[in-house]
């Protein structure tokens, strides 16, 4: 991976003049190599997904997505939207072989879901870490953008950090640290693999932006800490169970003092307390900065929604916050998250 790291230290320079001139055509070979690379090692891993949804009686409508193998024996993760309703389907391998599927687990909050097909020789995927992504890094996608199965794009990381909203029930939750990349994603590609230069699965593609396709913007649910949670919880329980403050808020930098005290520069602001909630009923308050959950720092509420994980339910909870100039701690008990 000599040319990668080559072409990663002139990216990372930033400036011009940093790095030799590179001839555009030994360039486009290295970049080239790279992407080729990703795909010959995680194409065996994507499956094309097609699913049939029960519409009302008998009739059934058919609809698709991709997969990405992550155990040998059978298990794979997709999209939640793309499984949602679904009763059967068939995962297609790049090798032709056609299998059937069951859904193990699936949790419309995070957009994650978890199938199992009928094989214990899947060519597993290697899971990496989103939270090592930076802003221009190559990343390319796996899916089956129009039941163009096996199709590859490539961009970069066009932005980290943002949200998108997710509902089940009546329930309504963000997905923290989106990534954003221009690779291009049409339908079908939800579910796919989004990797990094070494083929590691980074984020699970999941939404296309614009009135139309390919408008370059993409996003993909980050493989975090977070997100190994959610998956092996999937796989173990079927379901994912989350503790219920009451709360909803963002970041917002502390005051230089109390940065200066706590070590860090941002926690998180309650905008809102639900009425009756367990945040409510311990005298939370909307504008109290939020800066340790249990000695645990945060900085955003992907840390708040990371902590508060189904054995946070019935225990209590020590917020430490900043309200009125000075901190004080908060005992909450959090109860179980429900539709």
């Amino acid at each position: 991976m000599a040319d990668l790291r080559f072409l990663e230290t002139i990216a990372a320079d930033g400036q011009e003049g940093r790095a030799s001139p590179v001839p555009d055509g030994e360039a486009l070979d290295a970049y080239s190599r790279v992407v080729v690379g990703v795909a010959e090692l995680l194409s065996p891993s994507v499956a094309n997904l097609q699913v049939w949804r029960r519409v009302g009686g008998p009739r059934r409508q058919e609809g698709g997505g991709s997969a990405v193998a992550v155990t040998a024996d059978g298990f794979l993760l997709t999209s939640a939207h793309v499984v949602s309703g679904t009763d059967r389907g068939i995962a297609t391998l790049v090798d032709g072989r056609e299998l059937d599927i069951e859904i193990v687990g699936a949790d419309p909050l995070s957009d994650l879901a978890v199938i199992r097909a009928g094989a214990r020789d899947l060519t597993a995927a290697t899971l990496g870490d989103a939270s090592r992504l930076r802003v221009g890094q190559l990343v390319v996608a796996i899916g089956n953008p129009l039941g163009f199965a096996g199709s590859v794009t490539a961009g970069v990381v066009s932005a980290l950090g943002r949200s998108f909203p997710t509902r089940s029930g009546s329930v309504t939750r963000l997905v923290e640290n989106v990534i954003q990349t221009d690779a291009a994603l049409h339908p079908g590609n939800s579910g796919g693999a989004l990797a990094d230069s070494s083929g590691r699965v980074v984020g699970i593609n999941t939404a296309v932006v614009g009135p139309g396709f390919g408008q370059g913007l993409g996003l993909a649910v980050p493989i975090n800490e977070a997100a190994r949670r959610i998956i092996a919880s999937l796989m173990r329980e079927g379901r994912v169970r989350r503790a219920f403050l009451g709360i909803a808020g963002g970041p917002r930098p502390l005051p230089p003092r109390v940065a200066e005290a706590v070590g860090r520069p941002r926690g998180v602001e309650v905008v809102e307390v639900v009425p009756a909630s367990p945040a409510a009923h311990a005298g939370l308050r909307a504008e109290d900065l939020i800066l340790e959950l249990n000695g645990e720092p945060v900085s955003g509420m992907d840390d708040v929604q990371r902590l508060m994980d189904g054995s946070a339910i019935g225990h209590r909870v020590s917020v430490l916050v900043y309200r009125d100039g000075r901190r004080r701690t908060v005992e909450i008990t959090p109860t179980e998250l429900t539709g």
